[in-house]
């Protein structure tokens, strides 16, 4: 059987264990030899895979949970296409783009979708498992793939024949990298004289002349596409090109992506939301392994059978089961009013900021209630939820009822603090329905700035919901979480609402996290940046036929597994629904 060690840098602390506790437990340390060691580069622990006999004492003994000895499935039988270094993550295969195709990438953070996009790009150079710092050339890449599609990519990579476009998963790093307006950014990139037309396709001539320095998360994700697309390429790819945007600016930048792959043109995709990577792509590679352990690249499917594999948790054609639980939607029945009790209400809001004015009428929210708020961007999501919160006083109206908020910010700050300090005694409260589910044990001798969004968005939540309240208030808590872990923090929230008998308000723009989560929803309309008014709460039926009224899309859940997805404009389904006026699951 083929075994691989990892041995995570960052959480492998020798002088916090006596000394690596690893080596001392090690059975065939303890017979004289050298299985774990002090590496000589970093003195972190070293293990020697040849000697390995996969005993599992010292991830256990690891107080750190800094290793992992992983039994790889026997179809991994050769050496990897790329590994970080001895002891590191190991990729195995490839996703093949195709011309006249958008490509996806489905899989959970850790598991190298972004170190296998790399590859592809050509910005990451691929050692074929080699640990002495040599790169892989061309020659050898095509010999590795013989006989698959990755062989003629490759080839073709090799003559000339494909040229990259990149839009990588970080664009908050731009304005570090690039001082300027937009224009000038995009007018460098413009190397096919299209740059009025994409500004115009990706909504940008508002902030065409702002420094780039000056611009919000989603105008800067929205200028990165634009860039990537403004060069000559035949090959685009994109890691993540839905952050920070809202579901309205998510469909537009759907279309837009879509209408690159033709004939002479191959697009690829990295994307968290189902709904999107549904609407966006033709065909997705799953991808499978051990989060931070290894990483394996499936056979492309159809888009739809893909998402429902994945969804399932077994790849039946490699007869491999990847997690050992099915994610499942169910349909809901309308909530009804009857026999609750009010935990708060509001009447007459008005609130003025700058030349930005917001207005809610007249809603209740009952005790365990759990409602979605949508709209879009610059409408008043999170001032309305900062009203509530008592962050921001309104400036006419009254908020009803005197319930104790816990709040959940859209914009996460670190800080000095280990994790385990700043979540106190949550730890002990709810560390089953709380801190092992969001998995919070590996983080919690990290210091807050030291962790990434996504785990310290999941500190954020357990943080948030460990407080006592009436009422809770989560601004966009699936950002930076991998599919698996937004349908994780879903039931988390509604399991908690529940058990404590409180309410949350919940801000978010993956419409599957909100159709899992939400029993009703709040809507948002008016003018981005100008007015917003609030509307409801609705039962979800009828807040999300309002909702999409307005997106001009009609949605229906897939028969077998219930998952919600977007019909195709003009398609017979969608017909049917506008024509009943049933634009939500009819």
């Amino acid at each position: 059987m083929t075994r691989i060690a990892i041995v995570k840098k960052r959480e492998c602390n020798p002088a916090g264990c006596g000394g690596y506790l690893c080596a001392k437990v090690c059975p065939v340390n303890r017979k004289g030899e050298d299985c774990i060691k002090p590496s000589p580069i970093n003195q972190k622990a070293q293990i020697d895979e040849a000697l390995c006999i996969g005993c599992g004492i010292c991830p256990n003994r690891c107080p750190f949970q800094a290793i992992d000895i992983i039994n790889l499935p026997e179809e991994l039988q050769k050496e990897p296409i790329h590994r970080y270094g001895q002891n590191g993550f190991a990729l195995y295969s490839l996703p093949t783009p195709m011309f006249g195709k958008v490509v996806g990438v489905l899989g959970v953070n850790g598991i190298g979708k972004s170190t296998a996009i790399k590859i592809v790009a050509g910005v990451l150079k691929p050692n074929l498992g080699r640990t002495d710092g040599s790169e892989a050339g061309y020659d050898e890449l095509i010999s590795f793939f013989k006989g698959t599609e990755a062989q003629n990519f490759f080839e073709k990579v090799r003559d000339g024949k494909i040229t990259t476009s990149y839009k990588p998963q970080t664009v908050d790093s731009i304005p570090k990298q690039f001082s300027g307006t937009v224009k000038e950014l995009l007018s460098k990139a413009d190397q096919k004289g299209m740059l009025d037309k994409v500004v115009e396709l990706l909504e940008l001539e508002k902030i065409v002349n702002s420094d780039i320095k000056s611009i919000s998360g989603g105008e800067l994700q929205r200028v990165a596409i634009a860039a990537t697309v403004l060069k000559k390429a035949n090959l685009y790819i994109f890691d993540e090109p839905t952050s920070y945007l809202d579901i309205k600016q998510r469909i537009k930048v759907s279309k837009f992506i879509r209408g690159l792959a033709d004939a002479e043109t191959a697009v690829l995709v990295i994307e968290h939301d189902m709904i999107i990577l549904d609407y966006i792509t033709d065909l997705v590679h799953i991808m499978y392994g051990k989060e931070g352990g290894f990483g394996v690249v499936s056979m492309p499917k159809t888009t739809r059978m893909g998402i429902n594999i994945f969804l399932d948790g077994y790849l039946k054609e490699e007869n491999m089961r990847f997690r050992d639980y099915p994610i499942k939607f169910a349909a809901k029945p309308p909530v009804q009013k009857a026999g609750k009790d009010v935990q708060c209400g509001w009447s007459g809001v008005q609130k003025k900021l700058g030349n930005f004015s917001l207005s809610a009428d007249k809603g209740e929210v009952y005790k365990n209630d759990v409602i979605g708020l949508v709209g879009e961007n610059g409408i008043g999501k999170t001032s309305f939820v900062k009203i509530l919160a008592d962050v921001t006083k309104p400036d006419a109206g009254k908020i009803d009822g005197k319930v104790t908020v816990s709040y959940k910010p859209q914009y996460l700050e670190g800080g000095d603090d280990l994790v385990m300090t700043a979540l106190g005694d949550a730890l002990d409260k709810y560390d089953a329905q709380i801190i092992r589910p969001l998995n919070i044990k590996p983080l919690l001798m990290k210091k807050l700035n030291e962790l990434s969004g996504g785990e310290l968005q999941r500190v954020a939540i357990a943080l948030c919901l460990s407080r006592k309240a009436d009422l809770y208030l989560l601004d966009e808590p699936s950002a930076y979480l991998d599919v698996e872990q937004r349908i994780r923090v879903s039931k988390i929230i509604a399991d908690v609402m529940e058990h404590k008998g409180t309410s949350a308000l919940v801000v978010d723009h993956d419409l599957i996290f909100i159709d899992y989560l939400s029993k009703k929803l709040l809507v948002f309309e008016g003018e981005p940046a100008v007015h917003g008014s609030v509307a409801g709460p609705f039962d979800m039926q009828e807040g999300m036929n309002k909702f999409l009224t307005g997106l001009e899309i009609t949605m229906r859940r897939e028969e077998e597994i219930l998952r919600p997805r977007i019909n195709k404009p003009g398609s017979q389904k969608d017909r049917e629904q506008r024509s009943a006026n049933k634009l939500y699951y009819a």
